[in-house]
């Protein structure tokens, strides 16, 4: 089949998502399952379009893991003890390398460029976390020293932000959204503050809810500016159950790699599509999620318009999502 990297046009998409799906119905159990209970014929599918997308729920629950590859390695979401959570078994550790190399180099620069900061646990304290995982990676290849996680050093943290932005140096601070408040809080406490970091960019990966007060993804990106004193606030999207990343490099609008692409279904009809600029539910497919399912129902609500989309929210009776609760 062909490398999903090397797609080019609509028409290699199409062509792969359509191969991807006939590969998953004939490999992976629940799916084919889910396409059955649906009363679906697989040679019927001929469009994207017409392709089911499995309920995200089903990776708390399912081995979702075509049966050529072994379940040894996977990732977990975050959550409390009281929490069904989710497992997406990993297959080919490339394969999640390479996505995310390619996405970051897209929409970022090349990792090689950057120092990597994260206000995370480290890969040590979460090793089952896609998202440290990823992080973790990017601080590999980048290969810079001061690269490190400063979850629990505030102070240390703001000193070597000072220092490197003295020294011109181009830096990434990786964090999940209330950490990073969490961190401008410790700022004001102190009465320190950011100046001159124009050549920082925060990347903040969401997980809000439980932990502060709610507030809209644009008051939370203002808060950022400020407090950072730069305009390289961006936005990352993505989550255990996937293995690619869309950005969003300001304006809480987002782009996804050749290899991934958003749809919004009808919230009242599943099988239906709305049309462009109306919110639904965001169904998200996948090409690297090659060995587990590539087609994938969220309960993230959001809007597609000029092949960018836009995430707005959860859908009400979702279950809390487990970034935010990634360093209880």
């Amino acid at each position: 089949m062909q490398n999903i990297f090397n797609i080019k046009t609509e028409a290699d998409f199409q062509k792969k998502c359509l191969e991807t799906f006939s590969y998953q119905y004939e490999n992976l159990e629940v799916y084919r399952k889910f396409v059955d209970y649906l009363n679906i014929n697989p040679d019927e599918i001929t469009e994207v379009e017409k392709i089911p997308f499995l309920p995200i729920e089903m990776f708390k629950n399912h081995l979702v893991l075509d049966k050529n590859s072994s379940a040894e390695n996977y990732f977990q979401s975050s959550g409390t003890t009281q929490m069904t959570r989710s497992k997406h078994y990993i297959a080919d550790f490339g394969l999640y390398e390479q996505s995310i190399y390619e996405s970051f180099a897209q929409f970022i620069g090349k990792p090689e460029e950057y120092i990597f900061l994260g206000l995370l646990p480290n890969y040590s304290e979460n090793p089952h976390s896609s998202l440290i995982y990823m992080v973790d990676f990017l601080m590999k290849k980048s290969g810079k020293p001061e690269n490190g996680y400063f979850l629990y050093n505030h102070g240390e943290l703001f000193e070597l932000i000072e220092k490197l932005s003295g020294e011109n140096k181009k830096v990434i601070l990786f964090g999940v959204s209330f950490a990073l408040l969490d961190y401008l809080d410790f700022c004001n406490s102190q009465s320190i503050h950011h100046l001159n970091t124009q050549k920082l960019t925060v990347i903040e990966t969401g997980g809000m809810k439980g932990r502060k007060k709610e507030m809209t993804k644009d008051e939370l990106l203002k808060i950022f500016q400020i407090g950072f004193d730069t305009d390289g606030i961006y936005s990352e999207y993505s989550m255990t159950e996937l293995l690619s990343q869309a950005y969003s490099l300001g304006e809480n609008i987002y782009e996804s790699p050749k290899w991934m692409r958003i749809l919004i279904r009808n919230t009242e009809d599943p099988f239906s599509y709305v049309e462009e600029g109306r919110t639904g539910a965001i169904n998200i497919i996948d090409l690297a999620n090659i060995h587990s399912c590539s087609f994938i129902a969220t309960q993230d609500l959001g809007k597609v318009e000029n092949g960018k989309f836009q995430v707005l929210g959860r859908i009400d009776h979702s279950d809390i999502r487990g970034c935010s609760l990634l360093v209880s």
